[in-house]
């Protein structure tokens, strides 16, 4: 199939680019042929983020936005800050909040929803979106540019082999291909590799997010409440924080971040978030309340030294797949849905040129003059100083933002890739979880069923493995199997063989695709790639 545009990822960057096509397209009368490949099941099923989305983009790709109906219903009220000691909250005045905890003029949203949203609207426009079809291969021209992308094939058995409900992928053939396929996007790390696109760049870095959806007693209840907190369950060494975001309709959406940079790999992010549920703050709001869906997804936290380069003949980079989370705002769907536009614009300008396969050089140059580049910019330090540690990072971060307002003459940077920074088990101790309660506390299994996720039994693993022996050989006896503590879904786990030697027991039908184990291996020996389209979570209203 031949366009002018594919588009690969149909999250906040990937429909902001198609939609902003279209519009071009009517504006200047030409007629531009673009479409959306979705490996989730239907738009939003893969969605998932806090959040509190700040609406400057949505408004400049929709002036008429509460016109047309995007669900942005609950502004913030109160923005709180908390320091937790095991027992005691203190909470930070507000005067002495840095700009970017403060959230006036923000929503609290369900992205889930407002990617459903924006899907609408593309295909109003004319955008042709297959959900159901992850883009599972890149394709390439005689000169080495991005051709397109193929999808996977449907049907095939654990094998690999054709099975009767076998139906061969798709090659989609574009001028441009925009990947926007999210946090440690699978063909994006092909792209950075391939073109070098990370040469003279500091080394990424991520944190896993881990979230869970309440619907909480109305007393307990104040729509638009966001409050964000730093310190315990974790200690001062290891970067995290939580967020508890107050819905409309009694709802809220709690969560914890954990940076994948931590060195101690007896620690779970997983086991973190639930423990900081119990905190007398926190868990109050809690008392009565249900649970109604869980997930987890990894975010690109490395900021603007980061950034990989953005273009490459054929396509560029969008979105979370390029990083453009800020992570001192904990937001990054306004980032996401701008950089959709700018390389849609300059994909446009493009093919009005009569242009195709080469470097879309306008777009990184659109973002150097953009109010997102001078967003990031005066952010730039947040992530680096943070991983000091929280006193140290707190100090810093105060000194870079409040007295230099994010203008400090210097640039902190980033020294180790995520993977780099277990330490082996014989120089950590083990932290000792207490068991779930289930009432406010959970285990893994119990929240991997409230996602919705499934994957066809019967299909190859879509977890591989570079090497078979080193989950044993090295992960177990270095250090001691982190793969079952960082994953928070279950799907890893070390097992006796008869002979009572140890194997890692891969349970792929439980992957919530939130990416960690691709990054936080620390030998690399994990890769994630596409399973079937249609596979994964299903999240409603994350």
């Amino acid at each position: 199939m031949e366009y002018d545009v594919v588009v690969v990822g149909g999250g906040p960057a990937g429909l902001a680019a198609a939609i902003r096509l279209k519009q071009l397209a009517a504006e200047k009368g030409k007629d531009v042929s673009v479409c959306v490949l979705e490996k989730g099941g239907e738009l939003g099923a893969h969605i998932l983020s806090g959040a509190v989305m700040d609406p400057i983009a949505m408004a400049e790709l929709f002036p008429n936005w509460k016109e047309l109906g995007a669900p942005l219903n609950t502004p913030v009220t109160e923005d709180r800050f908390l320091f937790l000691g095991q027992t005691k909250a203190f909470k930070t005045p507000n005067w002495l909040l840095p700009a970017c905890f403060q959230n006036h003029g923000n929503y609290v949203i369900s992205l889930a929803n407002v990617v459903r949203w924006l899907g609408q609207q593309a295909e109003a426009l004319g955008v042709e979106i297959f959900p159901g079809f992850p883009a599972a291969e890149l394709l390439y021209n005689d000169d080495s540019s991005v051709k397109g992308v193929a999808t996977g094939n449907m049907g095939v058995d654990r094998e690999g082999k054709p099975t009767a409900a076998f139906q061969l992928g798709m090659e989609l053939h574009a001028k441009y291909t925009l990947f926007a396929e999210g946090a440690r996007g699978h063909l994006g790390k092909q792209l950075m590799a391939r073109y070098g696109l990370n040469q003279g760049k500091d080394p990424q870095t991520y944190g896993i997010g881990i979230k869970e959806l309440w619907e909480i007693d109305p007393k307990h209840h104040q729509p638009g409440l966001v409050i964000h907190t730093a310190g315990w369950p974790l200690d001062n060494a290891t970067y995290g924080g939580s967020f508890l975001y107050h819905l409309e309709n009694n709802q809220v959406a709690v969560g914890y971040v954990v940076g994948l940079a931590y060195d101690n790999p007896y620690l779970s992010p997983f086991e973190e978030f639930q423990r900081y549920k119990t905190h007398p703050a926190i868990r109050t709001f809690f008392e009565g309340g249900k649970r109604l869906s869980y997930g987890a997804r990894a975010i690109t936290a490395g900021g603007l030294q980061s950034l990989p380069k953005l273009v490459f003949p054929g396509g560029a980079l969008i979105g979370c797949d390029a990083g453009f989370l800020n992570a001192s705002r904990i937001k990054g769907s306004h980032a996401a849905m701008k950089t959709g536009m700018l390389a849609a614009d300059a994909a446009f300008e493009a093919l009005g040129e009569q242009r195709q396969h080469d470097e879309l050089s306008a777009y990184p140059q659109a973002f150097e003059r953009s109010w997102l580049h001078a967003e990031l910019h005066k952010a730039r330090n947040f992530k680096p100083a943070m991983g000091k540690g929280l006193v140290t990072g707190t100090l810093l971060v105060g000194i870079d933002q409040v007295v230099f307002g994010g203008k400090a003459p210097w640039t902190l940077h980033h020294q180790h890739a995520d993977h780099e920074c277990l330490k082996p088990a014989s120089e950590c101790h083990p932290i000792a979880y207490p068991k779930p309660d289930g009432k406010l506390t959970f285990d893994r299994l119990s929240s991997v069923f409230i996602s919705n996720t499934n994957h066809a039994e019967d299909q190859p693993v879509h977890l591989t493995l570079r090497n078979d022996a080193v989950p044993v050989g090295v992960n177990l006896a270095t250090y001691a199997g982190p793969e079952a503590r960082y994953c928070p879904a279950g799907v890893y786990e070390f097992v006796k063989k008869d002979n009572g030697e140890d194997r890692l027991q891969i349970n792929a039908q439980n992957c919530v695709h939130c990416k960690t184990c691709d990054i936080k291996d620390p030998v690399q020996n994990i890769v994630w790639i596409t399973p079937e389209g249609g596979g994964g979570p299903n999240y409603s209203n994350m």
